[in-house]
């Protein structure tokens, strides 16, 4: 009989995910990790009792993590990745045949060495990439003592416990806008918000206040239990929130990128928001966001999980 490995993040209830085989379990330096098979979800990874990817639908997450805000610019050329160590999102990144060079920032070596054991379809060679440069060290610390500057930083952290915990603080978003070149774009995960409303209005109000044009973007990731998920965008550059679909599809056929859930289509709509997600964020933005830079193709808000591995 399978063991069920249940998620605990959700403090009002539970998902079990049946392990038909468990491949490795170790309580490392910084997170407890579990690694399994599963008939649904193929390869499955936990940090810490939460749901970090499958190998069925972890191209949703990477992909709209990437190619956001990379489609979003002209010529990206640098870029971060902090946490990834799975390296899906740098496997994204990589696409862009104008990026120069891609940093990934992860602090547990072990997440990276686990990965290309048990699921290297994730990286899918981005390691291997001449452009790949990996360093492992502290995020937080990282960012605020690079002189590097980027045009892109992607944050692909777990959730806001445990070692990820200051990879959603002002302190460390704040570092992440010196270290942007001007009209840069940073990205990061924010969770839930059906579920966790709080952690989607905490840093949409932190990026508000340290941003010009900033504003939560949407996917269904499948194995992210409750409801939609939300990324979140900030910029100094109000135009890079409303680059029009034939633009944005003139430049994923000149890059000839190849796709599974991301279209130009997709990234307009992304932007386009419930009216509970507007709700939850004007609690602590004051209606301040800057979501009336939205693709004005699409609704208009009304002002502008699952954090991953550390």
């Amino acid at each position: 009989m399978a063991r069920w490995i249940e998620e605990t993040f959700h403090p009002h209830w539970r998902v079990r995910l049946a392990a038909d085989e468990v491949l490795h379990e170790v309580k490392t330096g910084h997170q407890h990790l579990v690694i399994f098979t599963n008939a649904t979800w193929g390869t499955v990874l936990m940090l810490d009792g939460v749901c970090q990817l499958s190998t069925r639908d972890e191209f949703i997450y990477h992909e709209m993590m990437a190619h956001v805000p990379l489609m979003a610019l002209e010529r990206p050329r640098r870029v971060l990745v902090v946490g990834g160590g799975d390296g899906g999102v740098l496997r994204e990144v990589l696409k862009h045949p104008s990026v120069e060079k891609a940093t990934l920032c992860e602090i547990d070596r072990a997440v990276i060495d686990l990965s290309l054991k048990h699921y290297p379809e994730i990286a899918g060679g981005a390691f291997d990439d001449r452009r790949a440069e990996v360093v492992i060290a502290d995020g937080l610390k990282y960012v605020a003592e690079t002189e590097a500057r980027f045009d892109v930083i992607i944050v692909d952290s777990s959730e806001p416990i445990g070692p990820s915990a200051v990879l959603h603080t002002r302190e460390f978003f704040t570092d992440c806008r010196r270290a942007l070149k001007a009209g840069g774009v940073l990205v990061t995960q924010n969770g839930l918000p059906f579920l966790f409303p709080e952690h989607l209005a905490q840093t949409s109000g932190i990026f508000a206040s340290l941003f010009k044009a900033t504003s939560p973007f949407l996917c269904t990731q499948p194995c992210y239990f409750g409801g939609p998920f939300a990324l979140n965008w900030a910029s100094d550059d109000a135009d890079l929130l409303e680059v029009p679909e034939p633009t944005l599809a003139r430049r994923m056929g000149r890059r000839a990128i190849a796709t599974r859930y991301y279209t130009p289509a997709v990234h307009r709509a992304a932007f386009a928001l419930p009216e509970y997600v507007q709700a939850a964020i004007r609690v602590d933005t004051g209606d301040k966001l800057k979501s009336d830079a939205a693709p004005k193709s699409a609704p208009q808000p009304a002002r502008p999980r699952r954090a991953r591995k550390a």
